[in-house]
């Protein structure tokens, strides 16, 4: 077992007597080197977290807005969580893709992601700022990826992947705190956007749909990303689209030609990389979804802030560590000194 290290996104965040959570670091031990895999890889991706509506003063003028058509009573906030964890290589073809995202079928010995860690930061008020500034949840999120990929591969002897969604915000933060990483736009995104510019040509579930996927889909896989984008365009104006139709195709162009320095997909299956991004999404469900997105349930910043932590710690199997920490400082600031 290697030496303990500070982990960030192990934010040690005990909650205070006045409920606000303590951002301290807790000493957990890295993973031994022997259980790694070759490949680090950091991911992250957004989750909105339903909020509060702020009290207003008895004297405020009452709104007189009716809200319409699917407009909803509560505004949520983004929630930005990261995860980091090691994987052996596992070079695949664009066959065994299309295979399993068209028909389904799991690709046999898939290596396990190992020594997951998982945690959430929002943006908020820090009381080490100067008053009125806020603790930006993103870029606090990457510091902590940063120093996580630097503590599990300080010789940086593995290869670094970044794998995330297209969210612009993201990928410069990636530029800044994780250069050196392999950027990988996650695949399953892609094929979403691909599904949404079948539709605009074919009905839905129709075989008609499905064969237009599974062509762009392989162009994609063979990083062929320049030729679809071409098609597409051409396909916008030869079918002469219009309207809603028209502006989802464009979309999904977009999207493609923001990206297309993250979608190497050949290079990457060729090389053994992971090019889903299924951990980050596992990591929203887990760990705001199913406990801070139950029927009814509303959040204050500090609450909502404060759950995540205690939520990470118990998904990364921490939970006896932040205990017994939590413990010591109780402790120590009523009696002066450490249990």
């Amino acid at each position: 077992m290697r030496a303990s290290a500070w982990r960030p996104g192990c934010h040690s965040s005990s909650v205070s007597r006045a409920g606000r959570p303590r951002s301290q670091r807790s000493a957990q031990p890295l993973p031994p080197p022997a259980e790694e895999g070759e490949l680090l890889v950091a991911t992250a991706d957004g989750k909105g977290v339903p909020m509060r509506r702020l009290a207003q003063p008895e004297t405020a003028p009452r709104s007189a807005h009716r809200r319409g058509k699917g407009e909803k009573a509560n505004k949520k906030q983004m929630s930005y969580v990261g995860a980091v964890y090691s994987i052996a290589r596992f070079p695949r073809t664009a066959d065994q893709i299309l295979d399993e995202l068209l028909r389904k079928e799991r690709a046999k010995d898939r290596p396990r992601p190992q020594h997951k860690h998982v945690w959430a930061e929002m943006t908020r008020p820090d009381a080490s700022l100067p008053e009125g500034s806020l603790l930006h949840g993103p870029t606090y999120l990457f510091a902590g990826l940063a120093v996580e990929c630097q503590a599990r591969d300080p010789e940086r002897e593995k290869v670094l992947i970044c794998l995330m969604d297209g969210e612009r915000q993201l990928w410069d933060l990636q530029e800044e705190w994780l250069a050196r990483a392999v950027p990988i736009l996650d695949l399953f995104h892609v094929n979403e956007r691909l599904w949404t510019a079948a539709h605009c040509f074919h009905r839905e579930t129709s075989p008609e749909a499905e064969a237009f996927v599974e062509r762009y889909l392989r162009l994609l896989l063979e990083g062929k990303v320049d030729s679809v984008i071409r098609s597409f365009r051409q396909l916008l104006v030869t079918r002469r689209l219009t309207g809603e139709k028209r502006r989802r195709l464009q979309a999904t162009i977009t999207y493609y030609d923001n990206n297309r320095a993250h979608m190497k997909y050949d290079e990457y299956l060729a090389a053994g990389y992971p090019i889903g991004s299924g951990v980050a999404e596992g990591a929203c469900r887990h760990l705001v979804k199913d406990r801070l997105e139950r029927t009814g349930m509303r959040w204050s910043l500090a609450g909502a802030q404060a759950m995540l932590h205690l939520r990470a710690f118990y998904i990364n199997g921490d939970w006896s560590a932040f205990v017994d920490h939590r413990i010591q400082q109780e402790q120590a600031a009523l009696y002066g000194q450490a249990a």
